[in-house]
């Protein structure tokens, strides 16, 4: 798997900090890797269906948990939350980093899920952040053993915990570099592809070479969706012209711009989780999401550079996700349907479609 991050992903000043501040201080061979993962120990899962976790969160308003109701799972792989320079892969005893995994990423971004889905999210020995800035082997080496650890996951969760139901497969960032290999290696040209709802490698320069066709309508299915935002003033980080991108306003990679109005609510639970309509504009240019103003105060914070709203992929759109997952997961049962009529959907359509909206 060569993956050549050191250089797509080098931004001067950013490389300067992470050399100085993040890199570990030994080469990923001289190091020990953490234990693996065991995935019938439900502690190396962020989220499981059946039981009480972050990615049952839900806005505020008239939304609703409906993991008990689905008839159709999420496999949901997380970004980087690890930036220690301790070790190149994450140790799954580090209770810090899985805090923020659960806090952060399954609350703000796998929850958008729980409205048509049940999320199956693993905890997984990730690569830690410097990995994408590395120009030595090291990073790609840790890398490799992060996805060994998807793969098992993905594996053990169709074995053990799928029972034959469509699926969702989403992600951001690391977790979307890992799926863009899961859907070319296990997902396209294999009967899986049948199954698969949709993707949704968000965050990630994917550009289309794992075989999985492009979304063009909003409820397409068998397809895949992705985009990395960013604002006029962004630096060249996911700045790639051959960048898949679908804006999430209206599910076309047409390239015409979609206005405030059209966002039916980003949704910021460091804020309390109230959504706030109109909070961004999208407009998919250059292989980016292009945001000309973001109208809210909850969304200042940037890591990666002055107008990379990298980290909000999910919050900045998080009701238009909410809404497009289910369509898309109503249009592939009506499809199952049509075909075999034994095939019910888990709950009434426009019960589920008034509840992603929260009009009920």
């Amino acid at each position: 798997m060569s993956i050549g991050l050191g250089v797509v992903y080098r931004d001067s000043l950013l490389f300067a900090v992470m050399n100085v501040l993040l890199a570990p201080n030994h080469e990923f061979d001289e190091g020990s890797p953490p234990t693996e993962p065991d995935y019938a120990n439900p502690d190396h899962w962020a989220a499981l269906p059946d039981r009480k976790d972050w990615a049952d969160r839900v806005p505020l308003g008239a939304f609703s948990d409906l993991q008990g109701k689905a008839s159709v799972d999420v496999f949901f792989l997380h970004p980087t939350t690890y930036v220690s320079a301790e070790s190149w892969n994450q140790s799954l005893n580090d209770n810090s980093t899985n805090q923020i995994t659960d806090e952060f990423v399954m609350q703000g971004q796998a929850s958008a899920f729980n409205g048509c889905c049940r999320i199956y999210a693993p905890r997984y020995r990730q690569a830690t952040l410097y990995s994408f800035f590395d120009a030595s082997n090291s990073g790609e080496q840790a890398l490799v053993l992060a996805y060994q650890d998807v793969l098992a996951a993905f594996r053990h969760y169709l074995v053990h915990f799928n029972e034959g139901r469509p699926f969702v497969l989403a992600g951001h960032s690391q977790g979307s570099h890992h799926l863009d290999v899961l859907l070319a290696e296990e997902i396209t040209g294999t009967s899986l592809a049948d199954q698969m709802v949709a993707a949704y490698p968000i965050g990630f320069e994917i550009n289309g070479d794992n075989g999985v066709p492009v979304c063009e309508t909003p409820i397409q299915t068998g397809c895949q969706v992705t985009w990395n935002s960013v604002g006029p003033k962004a630096g060249s980080l996911f700045g790639s012209s051959d960048n898949i991108c679908v804006n999430p306003l209206t599910w076309r990679i047409d390239g015409i711009p979609a206005i405030h109005d059209a966002n039916i609510g980003a949704v910021s639970f460091e804020a309390g989780g109230d959504p706030e309509p109109g909070t961004a504009d999208a407009h998919c240019r250059n292989g980016q999401l292009w945001i000309s103003e973001i109208r809210s105060s909850h969304y200042s914070l940037m890591p990666f550079g002055r107008d990379n709203y990298h980290i909000y992929d999910y919050a900045l759109f998080y009701l238009n996700i909410r809404e497009n997952v289910q369509n898309r997961v109503e249009a592939f049962m009506r499809a199952k349907r049509s075909t075999d009529p034994a095939v019910v959907s888990s709950a009434d359509p426009e019960t589920l479609r008034g509840v992603v909206r929260g009009r009920i």
